[in-house]
């Protein structure tokens, strides 16, 4: 873009140069037509006459003359544009300029069109995220409703037994513990991706913090009997703690979530130069390189038979406060063996 509007800057220059040459031409010949009448004749209201009629004729050559120049070059492009912004505005976003100039000689015009057909673009990108937003909220938000009301449904029946009545209304407090977290999740995404949250950056220490959300899941993982392994360095960090929580508590959940009675968790902290790098490592199911290459995406969930509980918002949730932030996140993983998530916070360790 930037070298199209460097080439436009030059045919502006060609413009004004044929401006010049036309004023220059109109002139010629009216000193050759005011030289040819004076040559002809000395009567001045004859000469008076003349003069004014060449004025009229030269005055309308260069008015036929800009009305074809507007014509090419000013209301075909408009009326073009104009067709494609009432399109994009009527909800067309497959809307595209044919712009007839090479790039990097283009004009003002073709650099309006360019910007349109990349608007429109984007806009028909977003329409499909959106319908694909609602779809998958619509479908995982049908699943635990059609359990409440399932189960709902069973408990008024009179003849059931307490313990019966118990693991249903377990399930009902379950589904409807799914359908908050869904919730949840897709107004802190929204809210991270229109930056209606800020990242308030404080000096805290993050071993404290991040063994905090560890202990936070001790039961959940004494309940698995998994072995868990903790190998943090001492690290003070500016940073948003509130952001960074979002991280530790989707990436743990997820270790613990994906990994079998009695496997192993290792969760690693350790101080870089000025960066801190930060790993989940767990024994789990695993993923396919194929997954682990979408495993970021909005409602993207590697596990397609859903028996796992989840909406697919918590790695998106993750990769998107990890951009925040300045930092990087990757993942390393192979099937049955287990994954392992790693990020980096650049130039955050704080010293006093």
């Amino acid at each position: 873009m930037k070298k199209g509007r460097v080439r436009s800057s030059k045919i502006n220059w060609v413009g004004v140069v044929s401006f010049f040459v036309l004023i220059a031409f109109i002139m010629q010949m009216a000193i050759l037509c005011y030289d040819f009448i004076r040559e002809k004749t000395s009567n001045i209201s004859l000469i008076a006459v003349l003069i004014l009629i060449e004025i009229v004729i030269l005055a309308t050559f260069c008015t036929f003359i800009d009305w074809i120049r507007r014509k090419i070059m000013i209301d075909r492009p408009t009326k073009k544009i104009l067709q494609a912004t009432e399109k994009i505005a009527e909800g067309d976003f497959t809307t595209r300029l044919e712009i007839k100039h090479e790039y990097g000689k283009y004009n003002q015009y073709d650099l309006i069109m360019e910007n349109l057909n990349v608007m429109s673009s984007e806009l028909q990108k977003n329409e499909v995220l959106k319908t694909d937003f609602i779809s998958n909220v619509s479908h995982e938000i049908k699943t635990p409703l059609a359990v409440i009301q399932n189960y709902a449904t069973l408990l008024q029946d009179d003849t059931l037994d307490s313990e019966t009545r118990k693991t249903y209304s377990k399930t009902l407090v379950s589904a409807s513990k799914r359908i908050s977290d869904l919730i949840t999740n897709v107004l802190k995404l929204n809210k991270l991706e229109n930056q209606q949250i800020q990242e308030k950056h404080e000096a805290f220490n993050l071993t404290e913090s991040l063994s905090e959300i560890v202990v936070g899941f001790e039961s959940i993982i004494e309940n698995k009997n998994l072995n868990l392994n903790c190998d943090f360095d001492d690290v003070t960090v500016f940073s948003s703690k509130s952001l960074l929580e979002i991280v530790w508590n989707n990436l743990i959940s997820n270790a613990i979530k994906f990994t079998d009675n009695g496997g192993k968790i290792d969760v690693s902290l350790k101080k870089v130069g000025s960066n801190v790098e930060v790993s989940v490592l767990d024994t789990g199911v695993g993923m396919t390189s194929e997954v682990g290459a979408k495993i970021f995406e909005k409602f993207y969930q590697g596990d397609t038979s859903h028996a796992s509980a989840g909406n697919g918002l918590g790695l998106a949730l993750v990769k998107k406060v990890i951009d925040i932030l300045g930092g990087e996140i990757s993942v390393q993983s192979e099937i049955n063996k287990g994954s392992k998530f790693t990020i980096v916070l650049k130039g955050v360790v704080y010293e006093d």
